[in-house]
C-alpha cells in the first residue's frame, strides 16, 4: 500500500505560501504557509500539526485495537496530542487518553497506552521521545 500527497509553493520562506492536497481528497489545496506555521491566528495548516494528526490518529486506533483483541469492546477513546517545537526542532510529544472501556481496570488500560505510545505506527516511524498518559472513566 501506499499513500500520496502533493505540495505546492510559491514565493520565499516567509512571504510565500502553499498548499496541500492529499490523495483521498480529504486536504484539497489546503493553506500553508509561514505564518500558518509559526504564528498565532492564522488560518491554514502547517506539518506539525498534521503530523500531530496521523500521530493521535495512529495511536487511538491502536490502542483500540489492542483492547479489542484483549476481547474487551471500547465505547469511546479520545486522544488529545501536544507536539513541542523548539528553535526549529520537534523535540517531543504528549499523547493523552480517556477511555470509556467496560472491563479493564485503570492499570491495565495505562498498561495498553504505554505499548502502544512506543509502537503504534506512526511512533515507531518518529524519532522524538513521545510520553503519554491515560484516564479510564
Amino acid at each position: 500500500m501506499k499513500r500520496t500527497a502533493k505540495a505546492h509553493w510559491e514565493g520565499t520562506l516567509k512571504e510565500g505560501k502553499g498548499h496541500l492536497t492529499t490523495q483521498s481528497g480529504i486536504l484539497n489545496e489546503q493553506n500553508y504557509s509561514y505564518k500558518t506555521r509559526f504564528e498565532e491566528g492564522v488560518t491554514g495548516t502547517n506539518p506539525e500539526e498534521l503530523l500531530l494528526a496521523a500521530h493521535v490518529g495512529c495511536f487511538t486506533m491502536a490502542v483500540g485495537a489492542a483492547l479489542t483483541q484483549q476481547g474487551l469492546q471500547p465505547e469511546s477513546l479520545d486522544t488529545e496530542g501536544t507536539l513541542t517545537l523548539e528553535s526549529g526542532n520537534i523535540t517531543g510529544i504528549h499523547l493523552s487518553i480517556i477511555g470509556k472501556v467496560a472491563g479493564i481496570s485503570a492499570a491495565d488500560f495505562e498498561a495498553v497506552v504505554k505499548e502502544k505510545e512506543a509502537n503504534c505506527i506512526v511512533s515507531r516511524a518518529l524519532s522524538v521521545p513521545i510520553t503519554s498518559e491515560s484516564k479510564l472513566l
